[in-house]
């Protein structure tokens, strides 16, 4: 790790709380930690008023099946991928833009008490990923840089938390685009950390194949939880913006944008599954399923392409996705995928606005693929009342919907 930017003045202190392996690394860094005099009264995002009420009425109108139920969890300014503290809820959410927040349900009533910036001393670019440790550490990936919060939860009140820097570039200067920059994160099976690297074009030249397979940028990478040991896991990726892993197994699954611009109805959106390291899922060969990209269809395809397990219906941008290893859910939803659709830019008819759900077979492979929640698109006018963006697991077993267009997040239970 490389030399650490900030800390809270009680740090120190709260390592006992850390187990030893994780504690001997961190302790490296904490010597460095200073406070900045950022001001200790964070504003925080007002959660009541019009705003509130009318996020309520959006939630009335979200379809689901019998039994479940749809409610405002909390306003959260452009909400997108969020992670859930092992300890006792803290909600921890990133946007596209220079702010992160925590989000914080004091009272238990499944309704946020309190919504502020997280860490706002810290310079941020596009904190999106966010991703938590069994044993409570908080990874945030922005557009071009990994941090590590050795005790998020403990410092979240505070403008100085403590924080390394693991990873102090991901990608080369020259490859950083806001096109397709918003990174995702997962803790493996193995205690490795994963990051989903989109590529900048709708599909790229040539010439930056071999560069970017290198870096993995259109790929996913993998490294330890230190950010040493850097290696790329899988390529042949467009934009994925959402991956977890089967609890049952411990098998990488992730979603994929596919190219715009080839039809209303084509190519499809993705749903892979990555069983083991090496694996090339086509692009830009592919532009989504089997469909052959314009710019690449006079190109041998590589002989070992995987193919999706899940097409997803095109251009309705799937973006973060959960298995549900809760038991708040009937059984029936249980061990299965939910994925957050996002819904289309770019086709003649509005398409997306919804959670998708996908049951396994027995042997670990895609089953059935089914509309679970939806509304958040008006089919009559076309017009997004929400965008889902990503899907969390809440520690009561309730699914959380984040969702950057309304700057929400909804909570979605059962038999309550």
């Amino acid at each position: 790790m490389g030399k650490s930017r900030l800390c809270a003045a009680t740090a120190l202190a709260l390592l006992c709380s850390i187990p030893a392996q994780a504690a001997d690394d961190a302790l490296d860094k904490l010597g460095g930690f200073r406070t900045t005099g950022t001001s200790l009264d964070i504003p925080q995002v007002e959660q009541s008023g019009k705003k509130a009420e009318n996020l309520k009425s959006i939630a009335q109108k979200i379809k689901v099946p019998d039994g479940f139920k749809v409610e405002l969890y909390a306003i959260v300014p452009d909400a997108r991928h969020m992670a859930v503290g092992t300890n006792v809820g803290v909600v921890f959410v990133g946007t596209r833009k220079s702010k992160a927040y925590a989000v914080t349900d004091r009272d238990g009533d499944h309704v946020a008490d309190e919504v502020k910036e997280f860490a706002p001393s810290l310079r941020k670019s596009v904190p999106n990923g966010m991703c938590f440790t069994k044993d409570g550490f908080l990874y945030v990936i922005e557009h071009n840089r990994a941090l590590l919060f050795p005790a998020a939860e403990f410092f979240y009140e505070s403008p100085d938390v403590a924080v390394a820097v693991i990873a102090e570039q991901l990608i080369p200067k020259e490859d950083e685009s806001f096109n397709h920059g918003a990174r995702t994160c997962a803790i493996g099976p193995d205690n490795k950390l994963y990051i989903t690297l989109g590529q900048p074009f709708n599909v790229p030249p040539k010439e930056k194949l071999k560069g970017f397979a290198e870096a993995g940028i259109g790929g996913i990478i993998r490294m330890d939880r230190d950010g040493k040991n850097r290696e790329v896991f899988a390529r042949g990726i467009r934009n994925s913006v959402g991956l977890d892993f089967n609890p049952a197994n411990g098998e990488l699954w992730f979603t994929d944008n596919q190219v715009d611009g080839m039809g209303d109805d084509i190519p499809p959106g993705e749903l892979n599954r990555a069983p083991k390291p090496g694996m090339n899922f086509g692009f830009p060969w592919y532009g989504g399923g089997k469909i052959r990209t314009v710019e690449y269809k006079d190109d041998e395809p590589p002989a070992d392409v995987t193919f999706p397990e899940v097409e997803y219906a095109a251009h309705a941008a799937d973006l973060g996705m959960r298995f549900y290893a809760a038991e708040q859910f009937p059984e029936k939803w249980r061990g299965g995928i939910f994925a957050a659709e996002h819904g289309s830019w770019n086709r003649t008819k509005p398409i997306g606005g919804r959670i998708m759900f996908t049951s396994l077979k027995p042997d670990g492979t895609a089953d059935k693929t089914e509309v679970f929640a939806e509304g958040w698109l008006d089919p009559k006018t076309g017009r997004y009342l929400g965008r889902p963006v990503d899907v969390a697991i809440a520690l009561d077993g309730s699914m959380l919907v984040s969702d950057d267009l309304s700057g929400a997040i909804w909570r979605i239970s059962y038999g309550e």
